[in-house]
Formats: C-alpha cells, structure tokens, sequence
C-alpha cells in the first residue's frame, strides 16, 4: 500500500528516494491539527492560531498562541521562492463564482501553450475538494512519485506536466473532507516538493518552466490566500479572472477583483465565458446567459481591466474536456470558438511577454 503524503513530507529527500513511495492523500495531516482541536481549529501554523473564534475553549489555545506570538515569517517561503526562481511566469486562474469554465480554461490554455515544443508548462491544481483536471486533461489514475528530487508531477506531453490531489485519491468518487489546514498543508506541498524537471536535479536546482498555472476553487478563501501568501518571495506573473456574461457571475467576480487588489496579485485581464451559442448550422448566436447588466465589457471599463476576450459556447469544448483532449487540436479552426481561444490566449501572452 502507498505510503501518506504526509510521511513523504517528513522524510528526507534520500530517504524517498530509497523507499520509492507514491504519495496518498488519506491520511494526510496538513499542518497536524491536534487530535483534540476545536472543529474549527485555524491551525497550529496560522496567524490566527490561538486568537481565533474557533479556539476558544481549546485545551491547546494558549500553547498555540504562545507559538503564534513568537513565529516569523514562514521558513517554507523561502524554500518554495527558490524551487521557483526558475519559473518565468506564475499564473493563477480566478473566478469568485464556481461554474464559469476555470478549469477547462485552464486545461485549454496549458494545451495552447505547450504545443510550443520550446515552452515547458506546468499545471497546478489547487481545486483540493474538487481536482478536475486530471480527468480534462487526460491523465486520470495516473500515479505521483517520489524520488530523490520530489514529487515527480504526471506529464501529459514531454512539455507539460500536471500536480493534482486527484492522483492521490482511492478512486475518483472519494471525497476530500478537509478544513483549511489540511489543504493549506497540501498546497504547501505542491509548491515546496514537486520536481517539474527540466534541471531541477534534486540538488536545489530550480525548474526551467516558461508558464506554471494554478487552477483555483471559486471564492476568495483558504487556497486563494495560500497560494498568495507562499508565492509572495517567487512572485506571481498575474490573474486571469473567468467570468460568465450574467449579473449573477459578474457580482461574484467583482469580490475576486477586490481580493486581488487587496492581495496586491496583478491582473492580467478578464475572460468572458460562455459568452452565447453560435449554431453550427445557421451560424445565428442566441444569448444563452443574457448580460442584464452589460456583461464582462462593462464591468471591465467600469473597473479598469483588461477584456482578454470572450468566448462563445460550443458542444465540442465540453467533448473534449471529457476525452482529456486539447479543443484546438480537435475542433475546426474556423470555429468561432476557435479563434476566440486563439485571440485571448494571444493576449495574455501579448501582457505578461
């Protein structure tokens, strides 16, 4: 049987790298919460650890914030800013609303990127509750491994390579029931021991990646601010933030917006998903999520960002994230769809580049 993920944390890069182990994400202990914490314990390495709401009454209260008090800075930043020194640009795909197409826009940007066969890219997944993109990009029940130089990440195409918890799980129907200690504790490790290769010997060496992506759970919470807060020594390339055209997307999105601005995380623009069907036949486009309020246009006038583009429905995005394919590869070129793909992911490299 695997060995936890949390062991492959505590022993040393020599000591994985005799035991070969495969990483397991069930019985993963984060950042160790005590056995008798609170339910809503912050965790013992958090800032709050001790003065949150959630301790009071804990028989660990005034040793976790005796420990809070006197902790630093966290000493794991600057290991994870030096596994990254390498990495040209970090890009993080927000969207304050779930269902919008982050994932899949993800998957689609990575594919477009790497079909540079001179471009290394790499895929985070930081969804901890939700890893989609193992299954839209094409590498479902595939297995990390550890060796001397880390986790060893699953690669889709010689140049692009993928870390997600959902390699760690026993099957694909079982849930990560996890408070934010927990999954702070694994995007930690997905930052701090991953060995994306391409020079990253194990010795210390830092990978050559030209595009490293975090694909991102909605909202502005736990995984938001790790991420933030572990690469704030590496430093983050910018935000692309996904939106669907209804006020019902574009409030949620605003608070995304204000998370990054108040995080101090660039945007590099706003994506508009989903924006109308263009029949096949006709080639009429009908307004499937209506913009009742002028839709991503408007709201980045009003805001100040970037308009990366938008992108219309099409049957054939969703068949190939289900295949684990890249749309551009598959699709027809002249398909609306197509070029709106094509015309934002020319824009983002047209911004960070």
């Amino acid at each position: 049987m695997a060995e936890t993920v949390a062991a492959v944390a505590a022993v040393s890069p020599e000591q994985q790298q005799q035991q070969k182990q495969t990483p397991s994400a069930s019985a993963f202990v984060g950042d160790r919460v005590p056995d008798n914490a609170n339910e809503h314990c912050p965790g013992p390495e958090s800032e709050s650890a001790g003065k949150a709401d959630g301790c009071a009454g804990c028989p660990n209260q005034e040793i976790c914030a005796s420990q809070a008090a006197n902790a630093g800075p966290d000493p794991d930043i600057a290991v994870i800013t030096e596994r990254l020194s390498g990495v040209k640009h970090k890009i993080l795909v927000l969207s304050g609303k779930g269902g919008v197409g982050k994932s899949t826009f993800t998957s689609q940007l990575a594919f477009a990127l790497a079909t540079d066969e001179d471009r290394e890219v790499g895929v985070v997944d930081v969804d901890v509750c939700g890893p989609s993109i193992p299954t839209i990009m094409g590498c479902a029940r595939e297995e990390v491994h550890a060796s001397g130089g880390g986790w060893s990440p699953v690669f889709v195409r010689d140049n692009l390579g993928v870390m997600s918890i959902g390699f760690m799980l026993p099957d694909d129907d079982s849930a990560v029931i996890w408070r934010g200690p927990k999954k702070n504790g694994m995007i930690k490790q997905f930052l701090r021991d991953v060995d994306w290769g391409n020079g990253n010997s194990g010795g210390g060496d830092s990978p050559n990646l030209d595009y490293l992506i975090f694909d991102t759970p909605p909202g502005t919470s736990d995984e938001h601010l790790s991420v933030v807060q572990l690469l704030s020594g590496a430093g983050i390339t910018g935000a692309v933030i996904v939106t669907t055209p209804q006020e019902v997307s574009l409030m949620d999105v605003r608070k995304e917006i204000d998370f990054c601005r108040k995080a101090k995380v660039p945007i590099i623009g706003v994506v508009e998903n989903m924006s109308g069907f263009v029949c096949p036949g006709c080639h009429g486009q009908s307004k499937i999520f209506y913009p009742t309020t002028g839709g991503a246009k408007k709201m980045c006038t009003d805001l100040g960002i970037p308009l990366l583009g938008s992108i219309p429905l099409d049957p054939s995005i969703g068949r190939a994230c289900d295949f684990g394919s890249s749309f551009l590869d598959t699709c027809a070129p002249e398909s609306p769809a197509a070029k709106a793909y094509l015309d934002v992911i020319a824009n983002i490299r047209k911004i960070i580049e």
